[in-house]
């Protein structure tokens, strides 16, 4: 997880600031091309970038309407997956709209938005779902929340079902294509809070490479994921090598043994004879250029192009 905080203090819903106690966690996603973070979190705090169009929901009421969750996640600046608190987690947000049994705001669920981009990546999808699994881990633990417990975890199309909620499809219209469902959503943050054993002397251990990055900070967050699972990590700073140059072939001299590659002709463009070609020759000349004169037993057989032959 890589959780930041740039709260929405110019947001009606902050500047209310009706407290609550949380009981549960509603997934939403935006519903808009648009997967980056600073469309809808401001200021820039230099990893966002600036939203030029000042239509984030850090205002009053952003686009005249009366919306405010608590977190959003989606894509930096340079393109890495983070999640932006927006309100403090206690605040009452305004995020579910209302069905016919309540609203999940009042109830006290945290809410927080996914920010979708056309819903055909599949690697974007996975990487915001793993980020918000680990996401709604971290809130379970902090409120003491079972996430297998009965309407723990849900997402606004549950909300709706239940009669708490206005009526959305998200975010399983999205994250449902690559098979999550709710009990898979469930199941994996239960997964997540499970603390993973740490070694203790004489376990046999194991070394896991993995690729290099070029931007530091996303070294930095993978190293500080692996520490999370309670794994040592390092990052180590290294120079890219270039690619050992082949070595070059010895060329050919007087006296070395040679073959004639299938189908070559002489260095004039002669045909050469089928046996040519199944017999060892003794290299006679190397005049000049390219030109190389082989035979048998100091006999001249033909001049050939350097490129036609084989030591052996």
């Amino acid at each position: 997880m890589n959780l930041k905080k740039q709260l929405a203090t110019k947001n009606e819903c902050y500047i209310i600031g009706h407290e609550m106690t949380p009981i549960g966690i509603m997934w939403h996603s935006t519903g808009a091309n648009n997967p980056f973070l600073k469309r809808y979190v401001q200021p820039d705090d230099g990893l966002l970038g600036k939203n030029i169009y000042n239509n984030s929901w850090n205002n009053f009421r952003p686009s005249g309407r009366q919306v405010c969750c608590h977190a959003f996640i989606g894509k930096l600046q340079d393109g890495c997956i983070a999640t932006y608190q927006t309100l403090p987690w206690d605040m009452v947000g305004w995020h579910s709209g209302s069905g016919n049994k309540g609203c999940a705001n009042r109830l006290g669920y945290i809410g927080f938005e996914i920010c979708e981009d056309n819903t055909k990546d599949k690697n974007y999808a996975m990487a915001v779902y793993k980020e918000a699994v680990e996401f709604s881990a971290y809130l379970c633990k902090q409120y003491k929340l079972d996430p297998l417990g009965k309407n723990v975890i849900i997402d606004h199309a549950e909300g709706a079902r239940l009669g708490i909620a206005s009526n959305h499809g998200d975010v399983r219209h999205w994250l449902g294509k690559y098979g999550i469902t709710l009990d898979k959503m469930r199941k994996d943050i239960a997964a997540e809070m499970t603390p993973t054993p740490k070694p203790t002397p004489g376990d046999t251990l194991y070394r896991v490479q993995v690729g290099a990055f070029r931007v530091k900070s996303n070294a930095d967050n993978y190293a500080a994921q692996i520490k999370k699972a309670g794994f040592d990590a390092y990052v180590v700073t290294a120079q890219a090598k270039a690619p050992d140059k082949p070595k070059p072939v010895p060329a050919i001299k007087k006296g070395d043994r040679v073959t004639v590659r299938e189908g070559a002709k002489t260095y004039t463009g002669g045909i050469l004879q089928g046996w040519v070609y199944t017999t060892t020759f003794d290299v006679l000349e190397v005049p000049r250029g390219n030109r190389i004169v082989i035979g048998l037993k100091g006999q001249v057989t033909a001049a050939m192009q350097e490129k036609d032959l084989v030591k052996v």
